[in-house]
């Protein structure tokens, strides 16, 4: 992997825009479950029948079950190597852009001063009637019935995660900034991504498309192996941990 590092260093440090993309892989080593794999979220799940909109007016009480889970995993993780990793390559200008798949909010308990959420962010929650936005804590209660479904402080109306469901559409600002960002990308980055989703997965192909390098930082293959010039198999927290060394940044 040395080797491989000190390459991906040198261009790193040579290049003009560099951005990132990361997925469920890079929020693992914070003991946060996956979604695809044997142990991971949509294990004997449907994800469709239970976190769409759909599911939230039909099955409200099995949809916040769910929700409630997810943020027993979210409140005691912090920021693994990946996080730090990525935060200080902002902060000495060496990333220009990071784009993440991940609602956990851990890049920016890492210091990432600028993300661009596509999926929106699990520590907040959305009034579905008047728009407000709360802290997600309001919706991390027990549901038994429909009777206990968390209602909005100021409307009255029904608090969703501030996070995209099935059959919900991206935040357009969000899509706009990250497609701007990789086609502008000489150098772009897949970490803990297994390029599965739409549309986020096209992002790497649009900055190929438009001249740049592809770095990928994943345990298993993707589809966009064969046109990405570095591939990293190891844990994306031991990779870039080498590649922090190698650059001299301590985190």
């Amino acid at each position: 992997m040395l080797e491989q590092i000190q390459d991906f260093a040198r261009a790193l440090q040579a290049s003009r825009y560099a951005v990132a993309l990361t997925g469920a892989g890079a929020s693992t080593e914070s003991g946060l479950p996956d979604f695809r794999s044997n142990t991971g979220l949509w294990k004997d799940v449907d994800p469709v029948s239970l976190i769409s909109m759909t599911a939230l007016r039909r099955r409200p009480v099995d949809f916040y079950r769910f929700y409630r889970m997810r943020f027993s995993h979210l409140w005691g993780a912090q920021p693994n190597p990946v996080h730090k990793v990525l935060a200080a390559l902002q902060r000495e200008g060496l990333l220009k852009r990071l784009i993440t798949q991940n609602v956990d909010g851990l890049h920016q308990a890492a210091g990432s001063p600028d993300v661009i959420e596509l999926h929106g962010s699990l520590r907040e929650c959305q009034c579905l009637r008047c728009g407000r936005r709360f802290p997600s804590r309001l919706i991390d209660v027990e549901v038994e019935t429909e009777a206990d479904i968390p209602r909005c402080q100021e409307c009255g109306g029904v608090l969703k995660p501030g996070v995209v469901l099935f059959e919900e559409a991206l935040p357009a600002d969000a899509i706009e900034a990250a497609i701007e960002a990789a086609m502008k990308a000489d150098l772009f980055l897949v970490v803990g991504s297994s390029l599965e989703v739409g549309p986020a997965n096209q992002l790497p192909v649009l900055a190929v498309q438009h001249g740049g390098r592809l770095a990928i930082f994943n345990l298993t293959p993707t589809f966009l192996d064969p046109r990405a010039t570095w591939i990293f198999r190891e844990k994306a927290g031991q990779a870039l941990g080498a590649l922090a060394a190698e650059l001299g940044i301590s985190l």
